[in-house]
């Protein structure tokens, strides 16, 4: 039931989490909540702390152990009009705070469990971006019994299956640095992704869907290096450009735009989501999917949209209301069935 007209919607957002985008997560749920909270919305900010722990408003504390710090959380959200969980990789992104939210019966911005647990694993959505027509980087799935196998005859790029921010990813130019990249990326994942280096322009899209269901595609965002891998580093110390509008070919900002709508229904997102790209002489090549991505104002999606005159806080507002649109009708269709 939504509130009356005059009562702020209250509104969870969750940041943090239990991964190596602990800190990222922390700078979006932040960002987001000094965004919305006044007029409309009243802001209740939760912390998932690295230890599992929750705390809510303040730092308060909502119980003293895993168990119970959770229990008062879904207390909190069961008492909420959204939530918008904004916490990136694993024990977040992957759909279990989506599942979360959908036990305790609150509507929530973002993909559903299926999406989300799809687009957290590189492997699984390189196999659905092939089965719909998208190409993906050459590559094979590796585990830690696979180690003593392994040949190297070219250059390739290593990285866990289920980490966000490029943590543990690696390029490799010679054997002699392939052991040593694969043990790197085992220490976050017990499975790893080696794919062959692609040669292309980096291009992102953003993809948001609206209240009616419509999805609204951002113009693209171009990553330019100096030279070597968009790796952890590269994302935060400044030596990367974001260039928002990249001069492209009419045909080549279509077939990106075609294959990001693609890619994202074939996932089952929702809300707000990053497709990422290289742009090679062939046409795109899928490199990766975030269902929740980085979402301070000086993100890349925020950036993407802001091109096209849709300022923060709207986009933020539009995030939320197709989460509460999306809730209502599913209310409605479950109505009709019974």
């Amino acid at each position: 039931m939504n509130p009356p007209v005059n009562t702020p919607l209250r509104v969870a957002v969750i940041g943090g989490g239990q991964n190596s985008e602990h800190e990222v997560s922390l700078a979006s749920a932040a960002s987001v909540a000094a965004a919305l909270d006044g007029g409309r919305y009243e802001v209740v900010p939760l912390t998932i702390h690295r230890d599992g722990l929750w705390s809510g408003p303040g730092g308060s504390a909502l119980g003293p152990s895993v168990a119970e710090s959770l229990a008062g959380a879904v207390g909190v959200l069961a008492g909420c009009d959204a939530v918008l969980p904004v916490v990136h990789g694993p024990r977040g992104e992957d759909g279990a705070l989506a599942a979360l939210c959908d036990l305790a019966g609150v509507p929530y911005a973002g993909s559903p469990l299926r999406a989300g647990a799809l687009g957290m694993d590189k492997w699984v959505t390189k196999l659905v971006a092939g089965a719909v027509g998208v190409a993906t980087a050459p590559g094979r799935l590796v585990t830690r019994a696979d180690l003593d196998s392994l040949g190297f005859d070219r250059s390739v790029v290593v990285k866990p299956v289920a980490a966000g921010s490029s943590h543990g990813v690696s390029l490799v130019r010679d054997a002699a640095g392939l052991r040593p990249a694969l043990e790197q990326a085992l220490e976050l994942d017990e499975r790893v992704l080696v794919e062959e280096v692609v040669t292309g322009r980096e291009i992102d899209l953003a993809v948001a869907e609206l209240p009616g269901g419509e999805l609204l595609i951002s113009t693209p965002l171009e990553i330019v290096l100096d030279d070597g891998l968009f790796d952890t580093a590269t994302k935060y110390d400044g030596s990367a450009r974001f260039v928002v509008s990249p001069a492209m070919g009419a045909d080549e900002h279509t077939a990106l735009r075609e294959a990001t709508e693609r890619v994202y229904r074939a996932l089952g997102c929702r809300g707000l989501a990053r497709v990422d790209f290289f742009l090679t002489q062939d046409g795109p090549v899928l490199n990766e999917v975030n269902t929740m991505p980085g979402m301070t104002d000086r993100s890349q999606v925020p950036k993407m949209f802001g091109a096209q005159g849709w300022g923060y806080r709207a986009l933020l507002e539009t995030w939320l209301e197709a989460a509460l649109s999306g809730a209502s009708a599913q209310g409605t269709a479950r109505g009709t069935a019974a």
